[in-house]
């Protein structure tokens, strides 16, 4: 039988990915709650028992995706905070993957083309999946953040990292997405993912090189593409590698003599 706890943090769950922002709760309540949801991005409460299928009708991994993306494009926690941008970008891959990427929020290319990592970064991240014998649409790539966080009017094509308060707005999004899909594992590409995936204060430095885990899901967490794009040092793109050969060990990939030794 689920605990007070688990039925708790499963009904906000439910509440929050229908938009809901409030809850007439006194401060100690509210304080309570909010502690136990955070247990919950962590991974440290269980799931509660599944509702009966007759009370809930089985959905395919196809079909909860699309009834996201569709709640995704008139999100309103994320629409009432006035600093994200106006197009939604969703997710892109294979929804049945068994690595499921995820990075900050969209920027430039990707607003533009309503896609997930299709900027320089993205090609960067083409190349890496390409070196671990991957394509773009064997694994499943999203972002935390589903809107390009605004800079005013004039913001052309320069892009800023999400707020906490942008990030937990989108949250239920993605924690919806990694319940629908159930990857084997997951990569946070940089510091911002890993905040709002993990809860995280530390930085990739302190978080990469460990498995941690979010909904049950073990996670691993590496440099985003663009900070190699601006960090061309080889010890960079070292660590960034073996953090990826430590995901294809997990996955149960081959690895050649080849990708055993790149960059050494």
């Amino acid at each position: 039988m689920p605990t007070l706890k688990q039925l708790a943090v499963e009904t906000l769950t439910h509440m929050v990915e229908g938009g809901q922002e409030r809850l007439p709760v006194d401060d100690e309540a509210r304080g309570i709650l909010r502690q136990w949801m955070m247990d919950a991005r962590r991974g440290s409460v269980p799931a509660a028992a599944p509702a009966p299928a007759a009370a809930e009708p089985e959905m395919s991994v196809e079909q909860k995706l699309a009834y996201l993306q569709q709640r995704a494009a008139d999100w309103k926690p994320a629409r009432r905070l006035g600093t994200l941008r106006e197009t939604m970008v969703f997710a892109v891959g294979n929804p049945h993957a068994r690595l499921m990427l995820v990075g900050e929020a969209p920027g430039y290319e990707e607003e533009r083309q309503g896609e997930p990592f299709v900027g320089p970064a993205g090609q960067l991240l083409t190349k890496v999946l390409k070196a671990m014998g991957l394509q773009r649409s064997e694994v499943y790539i999203s972002n935390v953040c589903k809107f390009r966080p605004s800079m005013g009017e004039n913001q052309g094509t320069a892009n800023r990292a999400p707020s906490p308060e942008e990030l937990a707005a989108c949250l239920p999004l993605i924690m919806a997405e990694i319940r629908a899909i159930r990857p084997a594992c997951i990569v946070c590409l940089g510091g911002s993912s890993a905040k709002g995936l993990l809860g995280a204060q530390q930085g990739v430095s302190a978080l990469r090189g460990q498995w941690l885990e979010c909904q049950g899901v073990p996670v691993r967490v590496t440099y985003h593409p663009s900070y190699l794009l601006r960090n061309e040092a080889i010890s960079a793109r070292r660590a960034l590698w073996e953090d990826m050969l430590a995901v294809m060990q997990h996955l149960g990939m081959p690895i050649s003599e080849k990708q055993q030794h790149y960059f050494q």
